[in-house]
Formats: C-alpha cells, structure tokens, sequence
C-alpha cells in the first residue's frame, strides 16, 4: 500500500493524484483478474496484521484522539474516531468475514442459448478503480481495503485529517498484507496529505477513477455530489424512523426503540424519530421515558407525546428533518400506520426505518410502502450495517437507487457485462 505524502503546493497536490491516479488504473488491471486464493492470501495476512499490530495501532490513534480533542472535535466525531480492542476486533472479523465470502468476480449467470446457437449470459467484473473519502472512523481503512481487494477494485482512501495517524498504521498492515500476497501495492493506496486540495483533485480524476463513495457528515458528502466528475454512491442523512403500531407487543416495543437510539448514538442507523400509535402511546410512552431519562436522552415530542412525557421538550418542524446523532430523540403520537408512513417518506432520509406489530399485513403493507433502503420488521434501526447483513464489512450505505442500495458489499462494487459464447456462429441479417 502506497502512501502519498503532503505537498503544500496545490499544482504538487493535483500532479500527486493523478499520478496515484494512473497507478490505481493499472494495478486494478492486475487486480481484476488474480486468482480468488491469491485474494484470500492477502486478506488472511491483513487480517493476523491487524490483530498482531494492536500495540501500535491504538498508539497510533491515542495521538489522534489527543489533537482532536484538543482542536474541539465534537463528541459524535470523537466517538467515530475511537479505536479500542473491541474496535480492532471487529475489525479483524470484519475482514476475516470478507475472506470467507464468495468471490463475486468471473461468475457467470443466466447463460442461454439463443436460437441462432451462441450462448449469452452476464458475468461479474469489478467497477475497476474506486476512491473512498471519509471522516473520522479509521476502521473503514480495513474496510474498505477488504472489500476492494476481494472484488477485484483498486482503491485510493482519503481520510479525515483528523484520523491521519491512526490511517497510517492501518495502511502499514494492508501494505504488509499486499506484499505477501504478491500484489502490486497500488492496488490500495493511502492519501497521506490532509491538503483539502487533494480531495478536489480526485474529484476531477474521472479518466482514473471509476466511483467516488464519500462516508463522512452532510457538509462533506454535498460538496462531493456537487463538484464530482465521477459517479457517486452515497447517502446524505440517516434521519431513521421506528413505528410502534397498536398491534404491536409491549416489551418487544420498550426493547427494539430502546436499542435504536441508545445502542449508540453517532451512527447513521440510530433512531431519531419514534412514531407512536395513539392507542399504544399510554402503554409505551411513559416507561420509555423513564429508560431514556436514566440514559440521558432528551426526548422533544408533539403535544399528544408531552401527554405521556411531561420532561419532553415541545418538538418543532425542524425536529422532524434532524439528524441528531446525539442523546436526542424526537417523538410523534400518530393516528395510525398509514399517518406514519405519510411522515416517514416525508421527513425521512430514505436510509432505515422499521414497524413494530404483530399483524402480518400490517408488516407487509408496511415493507412495501416505506421508500427507503432497508426497511424492518421488529428489529433494531442499528442492525443496519453491512456486518449484521452478512457482507462482512461494508463500503457504506447508499440511499440512491442506481447502482446500489443500503449496505454497500461485495456484488455492490460489481458490475456485469455480457459474455457471448460460439462455435463459428456468423449473423444473417
């Protein structure tokens, strides 16, 4: 793996990148098309590089999490860029899981033969260079390095500048893992400058790179959506909603509301709008607030809700369209399903939500109603990750419709192209 380091002059900058550019291209022409053990022989050794490198990496981030807290990062990004045993742990898993996954690539489906005798199906090939822009969270170096690695993509990672040192250590293992696998290590590299103007050259590199997939806040992503030249998989907001129906069971309701917002709290699928029916809000509403008092939680709720939640403060428009990503919750009494899911494809981002009830048709009305990437039955808004979905890891959650949607895996940084199959077959017009 590759590491660009900083250059103060903005024209150095830009010739950086596309020389990390034209290096991307052709390591993804290797990439693409090396053997699924040669793959799992580099991930197995990120992995056990990973786990042995614990000492250094948590040093490493010990450093970020001093200058960011001491430059006043907010303690939503702080959380995000923590990195513990229980981090480096799932980091591990995450990319062992990768390992254990189908390799996607060269897969061949729907293969028929047409009347003229040539064989037509669609196989699966990878999108071919990748750049990844994200903010605080180092583990998404792993991530997204195991990911692209497994689908045959070459990845150019620009991290926050807040995260610089913790990605370098994490760089150091994924370079380590690139060479005992014997793959070129321009097929991951590392953006080693935190010069803003590195990510606007990336940006224009759309002659190099494929997709741009930003993980960060909202500032960032609508700067990218905005200035890139190059497709984008992406999601804005996770404004997620949870419906507690009047068919809906007691202590499953306290339970699932419960783990959505207060699992934790700095992640897009946390719960920040809790819908309630009016004939389950008296049964709901008043034990809730006691749970989310004792957690510290600031309820802001309609006036039906401050019926049952006297400590709530009065909820505004605004309420309704936040992201909190806090101890905040914003609580609605409505009149039924269908005034919930009015509000959920009004106010919501398109990412989660979910129904609690016990009424089949009312679950199934509910998924096919309900515009948004996932959306659940009786389940937590934070099993929404590319882990609990059994992708291993994730690149990261798209709201859009084309080309991916929800937790972006493996079959997510593929494509298809038609494959033909003859025997000397020639057209006749």
């Amino acid at each position: 793996m590759s590491i660009v380091r900083a250059n103060q002059d903005e024209a150095g900058v830009t010739a950086q990148m596309r020389s990390l550019g034209s290096a991307a291209r052709a390591a993804a022409s290797v990439l693409g098309c090396a053997d699924s053990a040669v793959k799992s022989r580099a991930l197995k050794a990120l992995a056990e590089c990973l786990d042995a490198a614990r000492a250094e990496l948590k040093a490493a981030n010990a450093l970020d999490m001093a200058a960011a807290s001491a430059g006043g990062l907010d303690t939503a990004r702080l959380d995000r860029l923590g990195l513990d045993d229980r981090t480096i742990d799932r980091m591990v898993d995450g990319v062992l899981q990768v390992d254990k996954l189908p390799d996607p690539v060269g897969e061949v489906t729907d293969l028929r033969y047409r009347p003229t005798g040539i064989q037509v199906g669609r196989m699966r090939v990878p999108l071919g260079v990748i750049a990844i822009i994200y903010e605080s969270r180092p583990n998404v170096t792993a991530e997204a390095a195991s990911l692209c690695l497994k689908s045959g993509n070459a990845c150019i990672l620009r991290g926050g500048s807040e995260a610089i040192e913790s990605n370098r250590a994490i760089a150091a293992c994924v370079g380590a893992a690139l060479d005992e696998a014997g793959l070129p290590r321009a097929a991951v590299q590392l953006v080693g400058t935190t010069d803003r103007a590195a990510v606007g050259a990336l940006l224009k590199l759309d002659e190099h790179v494929d997709v741009i997939v930003p993980r960060g806040g909202k500032e960032l992503i609508e700067r990218i959506s905005r200035e890139s030249r190059i497709p984008v998989i992406k999601h804005l907001d996770g404004v997620c909603h949870l419906y507690i129906d009047d068919a809906a069971d007691l202590e499953m309701s306290l339970s699932i509301a419960f783990n959505s917002k207060a699992e934790k709290y700095a992640v897009c699928n946390a719960l920040e709008t809790l819908l309630v029916a009016e004939d389950m809000a008296g049964q709901v509403l008043p034990s809730l607030g006691e749970r989310f008092a004792q957690a510290g939680v600031e309820l802001r709720g309609c006036p039906k809700a401050q019926r049952w939640l006297p400590a709530a403060k009065a909820a505004t428009e605004a309420d309704w369209e936040a992201e909190y990503l806090g101890p905040t919750l914003a609580v609605r009494v409505v009149g039924g399903m269908d005034q919930a899911i009015d509000h959920i494809n009004r106010y919501g981002s398109q990412h989660t939500d979910a129904i609690v009830t016990q009424d089949y048709a009312k679950a199934r009305h509910f998924l096919r109603a309900v515009d948004s990437a996932s959306v659940m039955v009786n389940a937590s808004t934070q099993f929404a990750d590319g882990m609990e979905y059994g992708l291993g890891a994730e690149i990261g959650i798209s709201t859009d419709k084309l080309h991916a949607r929800g937790p972006v895996g493996l079959t997510g940084l593929t494509t298809e192209k038609y494959v033909v199959l003859g025997n000397g077959e020639i057209r006749h017009r």
